[in-house]
């Protein structure tokens, strides 16, 4: 079945699939600050998806089916190098681009420190909530116009890549924030949000080390080093 039809019928009409407006991406500082918690209601309207008829963890296969029995086996096949594809014998990077061994193994051992916080966190995701793939209509409402990459994992994904995206924006502040005025409990963020956060940001550091975007790693690898911190604060 195509994906958009498959989220379409899963969603129902909660979700608006082929939204028209502007891209996301070209939203100032300032006008998301007047509008994030357009965002903020999107990714929880997604979240609230009843994804009870599904099994697994991870992003739907061609079949729309979520491939992993645990969160912890979608974390160790998306690092697997024995997996077939563009990833294939991908540790040979550490030789001959940005991504080092040492740095990999430092926050891949945070991802899996924190993963056991993130099992039985079963929500649909977009999964890839950067915001240029995002539309923006002119009432302010906020859309996801590309779902390549939706799954069945932890919603807080969609807000760590918001903020991988853009950390400027300080997403994680806002949301707790906006989870306070909305009565909203979200158990072990902490923990939840940094597992997210640096599994999407390792595979992302993955990707730009790939293609010799070292601008880009730089900037991804600034923001796993400073995010503990921050959140560290909000929890304090």
């Amino acid at each position: 079945m195509n994906r958009d039809i498959f989220i379409k019928n899963l969603t129902g009409d909660r979700i608006g699939i082929s939204p028209k407006g502007r891209c996301a991406n070209e939203l100032t500082a300032e006008e998301f600050e007047k509008t994030y918690e357009n965002f903020f209601d999107m990714i929880f309207e997604i979240a609230a998806t009843d994804v009870s008829s599904l099994t697994g963890y991870g992003e739907f296969n061609e079949d729309n089916i979520a491939p992993f029995a645990t969160f912890e086996e979608f974390v160790r096949e998306t690092f697997n190098e024995e997996q077939e594809g563009y990833w294939h014998n991908w540790t040979q990077m550490f030789d001959t681009t940005f991504l080092k061994k040492d740095y990999f193994d430092k926050i891949y051992a945070k991802i899996m420190e924190y993963a056991p916080f993130c099992e039985g966190q079963r929500y649909l995701a977009n999964n890839n909530t950067f915001f240029v793939n995002m539309i923006a209509d002119d009432a302010g409402k906020t859309y996801c116009a590309d779902w390549g990459r939706a799954g069945i994992m932890d919603y807080l994904m969609d807000f760590a890549i918001l903020d991988l995206n853009k950390p400027y924006l300080l997403v994680p502040e806002k949301l707790c924030g906006y989870a306070k005025r909305k009565n909203i409990v979200i158990t072990n963020f902490r923990e939840r949000f940094l597992c997210m956060a640096y599994f999407k940001g390792l595979h992302t550091l993955m990707w730009h080390a790939s293609i010799d975007d070292i601008e880009s790693c730089e900037s991804i690898t600034r923001s796993m080093n400073e995010l503990e911190e921050r959140i560290n604060r909000l929890v304090d």
